[in-house]
């Protein structure tokens, strides 16, 4: 299988990851638009694309699907979601599998205001949101919320924008700087606790297959950076229950909250997610479930199929280039200086 790995940036063990899993012949083909993003150089062949709103990026791509012999496609980063959605079409009449969700699913994870309407219209708990000051004061003025609250950009990722706010000044001065903010009901206190789930959607059946569950231990701006499994039936279930409403194709990564004996989906990120790295490492392996795919297979359920407690550590490494011309090429000592 060749796969197509888009935004790559610094998803360097992602893609070592996919090596140790893939078969022998198979190739892993990774795009960006700067030379300097470190997981460039763990595929078997890099490409510098546009910006993904340049309005040639989208057929540079595909031109590199037809060249390449390309099998699958995903992205690494949220705003590209939407442009696999969009195109899926194009890329399937290439016969390449576009591992990201369907448009309206797409849209409605990309916007975490219309995805809080979207769950309560279906009955799927949530984190109580508000999209304007105006709805947050209201629901303050009521008793129905107290301060503080949690505001976050309403699109975006990575936590860029996110904090807690303590005073209703505060507040109005935030949405006054940036409108497109939404306030949350701040999840904290005994027994509440912050957890994600790495999820497999099967291709061709559009069912989850593959759930791994682990609270987080520890955050960065991007995600979790160390955290620890865990299993219970009932997330799994309500996972299930709660995908049913959205059309997924492949992996994604879904933000939890648990309180008071219920959990809560906050929001989803339908691509790899930044700390799938543990699931890989705990045995949950969706490169085999991605390749089953692609070769008509239909997965079986191996949700919960991992041990519990098993924790991960991130850490930074890098990556050591010359700079001959676009891109880069490996380093060595030369032998007089080794």
């Amino acid at each position: 299988m060749n796969y197509l790995m888009l935004s790559v940036g610094r998803r360097g063990e992602l893609m070592k990851d996919f090596r140790l899993s893939m078969e022998e012949g198979s190739r892993i083909i990774a795009t960006d638009n700067s030379p300097y993003a470190p997981a460039l150089y763990f595929a078997d062949k890099q490409y510098l694309v546009p910006r993904i709103d340049a309005p040639e990026y989208i057929d540079t791509i595909l031109d590199i699907c037809k060249k390449e012999k390309i099998n699958a496609v995903t992205t690494f980063i949220d705003p590209e979601i939407m442009i696999l959605a969009e195109n899926r079409e194009k890329f399937e009449a290439l016969g390449v599998e576009v591992l990201a969700p369907y448009a309206e699913t797409a849209r409605l994870c990309f916007d975490k205001y219309e995805m809080f309407k979207y769950l309560k219209e279906n009955g799927v708990r949530t984190v109580t949101t508000w999209g304007t000051f105006a709805e947050v004061k209201e629901a303050l003025d009521k008793g129905e919320v107290s301060l503080p609250v949690f505001v976050k950009p309403r699109t975006g990722s990575g936590s860029v924008g996110a904090r807690k706010v303590s005073d209703i000044e505060t507040l109005h001065a935030a949405f006054e700087e940036d409108p497109s903010l939404i306030a949350q009901e701040l999840m904290t206190g005994e027994g509440c606790f912050d957890l994600d789930a790495d999820v497999y959607v099967d291709t061709i059946s559009h069912e989850p297959v593959a759930i791994f569950s682990k609270k987080k231990i520890s955050t960065t701006i991007g995600g979790a950076n160390k955290t620890i499994s865990f299993k219970d039936e009932r997330l799994f279930e309500f996972v299930l229950d709660a995908f049913k409403c959205f059309k997924f194709n492949g992996p994604l990564d879904a933000d939890f909250f648990y309180k008071d004996g219920e959990y809560y989906l906050s929001e989803i990120n339908p691509r790899f997610g930044g700390a799938y790295l543990h699931a890989y490492g705990a045995g949950v392996d969706f490169i085999k479930l991605i390749d089953n795919n692609l070769r008509g297979e239909t997965n079986q359920s191996i949700i919960g199929q991992y041990e519990e407690d098993v924790v991960m550590m991130m850490y930074d490494s890098v990556v050591i280039g010359k700079k001959t011309g676009d891109l880069l090429e490996p380093y060595h000592i030369p032998a007089s200086q080794g």
